[in-house]
């Protein structure tokens, strides 16, 4: 059998599904699932393993039997290090079927087999009792259950459902508790014998908490104004030879998609940002109490540091490991931390960004609210401005923020990387440029791009005649309130079909210039941007023999890198805390060869800092004033190591020569620096090839990154090995 997935292939006018064996989505799935990124993160794992050590010893000091529920287990870590901890049995869920065959083999070869029980299920389809999966409840719960928002992953219903089926209600002998809080002996009527207390009409039975780790997590925002991530959420007004290209006000008056935004904060600059209140502490969640997913709101209460814009809510999350707080794991952003140390990398677990329904200016010493609104699985945010009249009534009750909901379209055709690429003004002068020097006043313009502005520059600086191909209605919607909202009504003609434009829908026109940034809403990887020479050879029908094509050609770049960090998602792990998980790396290693490890994949490497090991260099060029050709194009190359290092892998990405002289990157945006710093565009994600084992470079030219680089015509893709030739 075979199934339908993989890429798209680039065509004229649609995205196509790549025929691959049924084995393709289980294999890329494991290949793809960062394992070793949470592995490495000794931070995390160490945290955790005193968390566990300490639930472990206060069970038994109140003469229990340990028994550990582990919830998302993985490779069953944390199941093993309760067990060394003490724990006298543990059963550890995970859903996903590879994984936990996977973690019954790492539980066997360390030895933990017959204290460690492995359960195929979701957790909420977990039952406890004689005939359940579990023959007892648990009084320990571990998790690891938290996504970047901390709720994203179904925790809230994981911990419901557990505390209610699966859990003991833990209670504790009132001598115990009498000698815990007054520090003197228990009284006679005390039920030494009982593990439950005995009913008193002085006091209620007393019922303790089961032990949990983490024992709590707790929710951080503060609002800020940041031009540059407000980009990410709203169209700017465009200058365009002294017109004003305004953003249609259904865009303006949009509170956006439900989604949050979750990015690598640290690389985002304290500069790029003003913080207008203090980090405010939304609300904890006590996960050794019943855990409830209703919908909640908390609120916040602080006074304005500054006056600014209210544009971002930043936010992240740590956890207690204990009931102290004494051991916390934080996913704060570096530049929170003391200039001496580093904030912990982490890939699985981020910082997120909301945007606020609308701006909204703040005076120095306003008192405002800012409330998070939850449901079982998402935040978001509202802000409240208070009356600063000393004789004002107290404000009512904070009404909970209502849901974003995208009504403008625009975020649903524009991604926030998106927004953020029509708002860069140097990227728009570049395409201005380019248009103002192949424009006349008989050009009949055609643009093929998703969601472009292009067709509407060229309106505006006089173009003839100008038609647009989108690739939906939506799209074309949001271009036809682009137009209207700056009077331009019918100044572009769009369609959704390239057969309309050949069946007639240039009334008879030949095009003089086709245009396209190029951008499409499907591409994945930047290679995929050439669906524009695939369309561009379907309509070459409808060009004059003279025809300008803008970009007129791209080229794909490499550069070989050592990465900070973001290595760690592909480097198997062997031992983790002193415990074998090899069978974890070998299940995603033979998954990464069954079709990925010859694969690049996409990642924003403005994120993730790098070092160039090698010099950049195009290994291959498309000229777009051609048609697509017939057979492969093949390059072949090496990139010597011109500084010391740990080569990760290569980085790929696109630059479309618009004409001549004028260049777009969506991948380096500047030299490399002396010691090989990369200044990566935001827009566009790059391509990396990681290689099977990293290389250490002498820096003297003598080893070598070796690349073969095929593009394949009738598969719309590019195929890429590389080596390193050693001296």
């Amino acid at each position: 059998m075979a199934a339908f997935c993989g890429g798209s292939v680039p065509s004229a006018g649609a995205s196509e599904r790549v025929e691959e064996s049924e084995e393709c989505d289980y294999h890329q799935e494991i290949a793809r699932s960062c394992y070793a990124d949470m592995l490495h993160d000794h931070d995390r794992n160490k945290k955790y393993y005193e968390g566990i050590r300490a639930a472990v010893a206060r069970v038994k000091a109140r003469g229990e039997r340990v028994v550990v529920l582990d919830i998302g287990t993985g490779t069953g870590l944390l199941s093993m290090m309760a067990v060394t901890a003490g724990a006298d049995f543990c059963y550890a869920v995970e859903v996903f079927k590879p994984t936990a065959e996977a973690a019954r083999r790492i539980v066997q070869k360390n030895g933990f087999a017959e204290k460690i029980k492995i359960i195929n299920k979701h957790s909420t389809d977990v039952t406890a009792g004689a005939d359940g999966d579990m023959q007892e409840k648990a009084n320990v719960v571990i998790t690891e259950l938290f996504d970047t928002e901390l709720i994203g992953e179904g925790a809230l219903p994981s911990y419901e459902h557990a505390h209610r089926n699966l859990l003991q209600v833990c209670t504790i002998r009132y001598a115990q508790y009498f000698r815990l809080h007054t520090g003197r002996d228990a009284l006679r009527h005390a039920a030494e014998d009982q593990r439950h207390i005995v009913w008193c009409p002085l006091r209620p039975p007393l019922q303790e908490p089961c032990e949990a780790v983490p024992h709590r997590a707790t929710v951080y925002a503060q609002l800020v104004e940041s031009p540059l991530l407000w980009s990410w959420a709203q169209l700017r007004p465009v200058e365009v030879e002294g017109a004003r290209l305004a953003a249609p006000p259904a865009v303006g008056r949009c509170a956006g998609v439900h989604s949050v935004c979750d990015i690598q904060l640290s690389q985002v600059s304290p500069h790029s940002f003003t913080p207008l209140g203090p980090l405010c502490t939304m609300f904890s969640v006590d996960f050794s109490k019943p855990v409830s997913s209703a919908p909640q709101s908390h609120t916040s209460r602080f006074v304005a540091r500054c006056g600014g814009r209210a544009q971002v809510v930043l936010s992240w999350w740590d956890l207690d490991m204990d009931p102290g707080g004494s051991v916390v794991c934080s996913m704060a952003p570096s530049w929170t931390y003391p200039e001496a140390r580093m904030a912990p990398w982490r890939d699985h677990w981020m910082q997120s960004v909301y945007f606020l329904p609308a701006e909204s200016g703040v005076a120095e010493s306003e008192e405002l609210s800012l409330t998070v609104r939850r449901d079982d699985y998402s935040l978001w945010y509202g802000l409240r401005h208070h009356s600063q009249q000393a004789d004002a009534p107290p404000p009512l009750a904070d009404a909970p923020p209502p849901r974003p909901c995208c009504t403008c379209q625009a975020h649903l055709v524009w991604t926030r990387p998106r927004f953020g690429e029509l708002n860069d003004r140097r990227r728009t002068e570049s395409y201005v440029s380019a248009l103002r020097s192949v424009l006349k006043e008989d050009s009949v313009c055609l643009g093929v791009s998703d969601g472009s502005l292009l067709p509407v520059f060229a309106h505006m600086m006089g173009a003839k005649k100008v038609y647009a191909l989108e690739n939906s209605r939506m799209s074309k919607q949001l271009i036809e309130q682009v137009l209207e909202a700056n009077s331009m009504e019918g100044g572009v003609e769009l369609e959704v079909r390239a057969e309309q434009l050949s069946s007639g829908g240039l009334a008879g026109k030949q095009v003089s210039v086709l245009m396209g940034e190029p951008y499409f809403s499907t591409s994945l990887l930047p290679w995929h941007s050439l669906t524009f020479w695939y369309r561009r050879t379907a309509l070459a029908g409808l060009l004059r023999p003279d025809a300008t094509v803008l970009p007129r050609a791209a080229a794909l770049h490499v550069v070989a890198v050592e990465f900070q960090d973001l290595w760690k998602i592909r480097a198997p792990c062997g031992t983790c805390e002193g415990f074998d998980v090899s069978a974890m790396d070998e299940m995603v290693q033979r998954s990464l060869d069954f079709r990925e490890s010859r694969e690049a994949e996409p990642h924003p490497l403005w994120e993730y800092p790098c070092r160039a090991v090698t010099r950049s260099a195009q290994v291959m060029a498309f000229d777009f004033t051609q048609l697509v050709p017939q057979r492969p194009i093949s390059s072949r190359g090496s990139l010597p190591f011109v500084r010391k290092g740990r080569c990760h892998g290569v980085a790929l990405w696109m630059e479309y020569h618009l004409t001549a002289d004028i260049t777009v990157s969506a991948g380096l945006i500047g030299p490399v620096g002396e010691q090989g710093e990369c200044q990566w565009s935001r827009h566009r994600k790059q391509g990396v090839y990681f290689l099977r084992s990293p290389w250490e470079t002498s820096g003297d030219g003598r080893g070598a990154v070796t690349y073969s680089v095929t593009f394949e015509p009738a598969l719309g893709d590019v195929k890429m090995d590389f080596g390193v030739a050693s001296p």
